[in-house]
This record gives C-alpha cells, sequence and structure tokens, in this order.
C-alpha cells in the first residue's frame, strides 16, 4: 500500500498549476526579482485580510519575529515569556538579542500559553529585580489562537508587549479578530508546511503602528532610510522575494476554500476519534486554522502506535518531543525537568496526524483506521 503524504503540497500545486504558472512568469519575465510589485500588493492583500493597517514581509518567520524585537530594542536585561512547548524560534529570537526567555507551561486541553501561569511567572521576574518584564510572545499552536482576552490582560496589568507567534495560526481566529492581529505585533510564516505557504522561506509582520511598521521595513533593508545608501540604524537583510509574493498572492486567493475545506478534515477526525483519543479541543469563540491536527496516545504506547501506523504507510509527526527549557541551547537559563509539567507531558503524548485541505474522504478514513487498530494493539 503506497504510504500518504503528510501534507500533500503536490495535489495544491496541481490544483493552482495553471495561475501558478502565470504568475511566475509574469514575475521572471519582468525581472524585477527584488523588491517588485507583487510584495506591495501582497502586503497589502494580507494586511486586509488579517484586518490590520500595516503589514511588513519579510525573509521567513524567524526573522518575522526577529524584526519587531529590534524595533522595540529588547535586549540584555530584558525579560520575554513565552511558552516551553513551541518550535525553538519562538525563544530563539530572544536569546539571540541577549534577553532572557522566560519559560512558561500551556494549557493541558489547548496546547496554548496557560494565562495564569504566566502571570505567577512575571511577579515571580518582578520580585526578584534581575530582569525587566518587557514582552510576551504567546503561540497560536497547530493553528488555534491563544487566549487573548486572558493574556492581553495580564499584559495591561504589568505593562508588557505582546508578540503574537501566528506561524501556525495565520487563518485562525478569536472573537471575530484574525490571528496576526491579536497582540500590538503579530508574526507569520509562509515556509511550506504552514497553513498559508510560498515556494520556500517567507514571512510577515503584522500591527496597527505605522510608526513601528516604518523601523520594521527600515531594519528589514540594513536600516536604510528614505535612501538605500542612508542608514538610520543598524539592520539586516530580510526582503521577501519577488517570486514567492507572486506565488502567495495566487494562494491566498484559494485560501479562504482552503481553510474551510480544513475544518471539514477536522470535523471528520473529531466524529470518528473522539472518545478513543484526546482529540483537540477548540474554545467558543475560536477558530482554528488547523496546521497541525494533533491528539494526545499514552507516551508509553506512542513508539509502537508510530511504528504501526507507518507500517500501513499512514505518516506521523511529533510537535514537540522535548521542551525548549530543557534543550541544550537554553541550558544557561536553569530549566529542569519537572519545571513545567504540562509542556513536558504534553511533549510525551502529542502525535500529529496528516492534515491538510486536500485530504479526501477516503484516504482520511484509511488513516483513522489504522489509527484505531494501533490504538487498541498499542
Amino acid at each position: 500500500m503506497d504510504p500518504l503524504p503528510f501534507i500533500d503540497l503536490k495535489k495544491q500545486f496541481e490544483l493552482l498549476a495553471p495561475a501558478l504558472t502565470r504568475a511566475l512568469t509574469q514575475t521572471a519575465a519582468a525581472a524585477q526579482y527584488i523588491n517588485g510589485p507583487q510584495v506591495a500588493e501582497l502586503e497589502k492583500a494580507l494586511a486586509e485580510y488579517v484586518g490590520v493597517a500595516e503589514c511588513v514581509a519579510c525573509a521567513n518567520g524567524t526573522d518575522a519575529l526577529t524584526l519587531p524585537l529590534l524595533a522595540w530594542n529588547v535586549g540584555p536585561g530584558d525579560a520575554v515569556f513565552c511558552p516551553a512547548f513551541t518550535f525553538i524560534a519562538t525563544a530563539e529570537v530572544v536569546a539571540l538579542r541577549g534577553a532572557t526567555p522566560v519559560f512558561v507551561d500551556i494549557e493541558p486541553v489547548t496546547f496554548n500559553l496557560d494565562p495564569r501561569h504566566l502571570e505567577a511567572k512575571i511577579v515571580e521576574v518582578e520580585k526578584a529585580g534581575v530582569l525587566k518584564p518587557r514582552a510576551i510572545i504567546p503561540v497560536d499552536l497547530f493553528g488555534l489562537p491563544y487566549d487573548y482576552e486572558a493574556v492581553a490582560a495580564v499584559a495591561d496589568r504589568h505593562g508588557l508587549l505582546i508578540l503574537e507567534d501566528a506561524a501556525q495560526g495565520f487563518g485562525g481566529g478569536y472573537g471575530g479578530k484574525k490571528a496576526g492581529s491579536l497582540g500590538h505585533v503579530g508574526a507569520t510564516s509562509f515556509f511550506p508546511a504552514k497553513p498559508l505557504a510560498c515556494y520556500g522561506d517567507g514571512g510577515a509582520v503584522f500591527t496597527d503602528d505605522a510608526d513601528l511598521a516604518a523601523v520594521v521595513r527600515s531594519i528589514r533593508g540594513h536600516g536604510a532610510g528614505a535612501d538605500r545608501y542612508e542608514h538610520l540604524r543598524l539592520g539586516m537583510n530580510s526582503r521577501l522575494d519577488t517570486l514567492q509574493a507572486a506565488v502567495l498572492l495566487v494562494k491566498l486567493d484559494a485560501f479562504p476554500q482552503e481553510l474551510d475545506d480544513r475544518q471539514l478534515v477536522a470535523g471528520r477526525y473529531e466524529e470518528a476519534l473522539a472518545g478513543l483519543a484526546a482529540v483537540p479541543a477548540v474554545p467558543g469563540g475560536r477558530l482554528s486554522s488547523w496546521a497541525q491536527y494533533t491528539v494526545r496516545v499514552p507516551a508509553e504506547a506512542r513508539p509502537e502506535i508510530i511504528d504501526r501506523l507507518k507500517a500501513q504507510g499512514v505518516p506521523t509527526m511529533v510537535y514537540y518531543p522535548k521542551c525548549l527549557h530543557l534543550q541544550p541551547a537554553f541550558e544557561r537559563f536553569g530549566g529542569r525537568p519537572g519545571d513545567l509539567p504540562a509542556s513536558e507531558r504534553a511533549s510525551r503524548e502529542v502525535l500529529s496526524l496528516p492534515m491538510h485541505p486536500w485530504l479526501s474522504p477516503d484516504d482520511q478514513s484509511r488513516i483513522i483506521e489504522a489509527f484505531i487498530d494501533a490504538l487498541q494493539l498499542g
């Protein structure tokens, strides 16, 4: 039996091939490969979709997190609070600025940053008096926006900035607001596996603050001012290629339908698996973009379940097998096993099943049947 793809990007290309081929050919023929008109067009379209005044496209999702920290002058002596159960980029950008990532536990049901533990960690840092609390980076993990109202209330009480990591959440929403707009600044990624993806690396920064957006644009281009050879500040090279912008414009047109189809796929999983495994929860008032469909399985059985699914041609992924506070790269910040029990338990139990808007009912039935069989044997 042929193995199924975890994310079927080939199917998406087949569906969009005429429009993509036309867009890429026109862009290549125009030969404006850097800062071509498609970049500004994409920024306008993305800002309108997310519902913010400003969008700044950049080279990748990690840079999209870095640029606001640079604009805010976050650095040594500053504390930035972020979840430990996420990809390393969320905290990596903090440490690379010389600031200190302070790791916070997650809510067991949503996998999102726990607002209560967040406030406790902020108070702990304030009382210690060594670091200055500056910002929070909540993550829209697996496509589900974080608890915006609760985290915003904590941020307001302590005077902190919010940088939303919407790398997985693009397309999701909270109370009528789109992911990317749930903070002072939002950052997303267009890595090929993301809900809205290009054919390589890409990212974007979202904000309603025009002054901040201007600084981010300057930093994106080596700190340039009105003239490219006038440098107002130290910056970086983080431009989005025009060809990637052309791809994203085509894909953005198709994205609303793909988002609807993701809801159907997630619904089929929930209907079949609820009661058999711990399926993802979407609290009222929130919309997940379903970047991943992640269930919980018994930790001791997970390796066998993975092997049995693989034998049936069903791929799986574990996001994430080791929490950030226990990673060697962050050893100097003093994290220890047992510090963040909900995050550590999730790292032992989570398992992501194939999830994409082109997953046919027949292929999904095959996945579900294989998973149920593996659960029983596991």
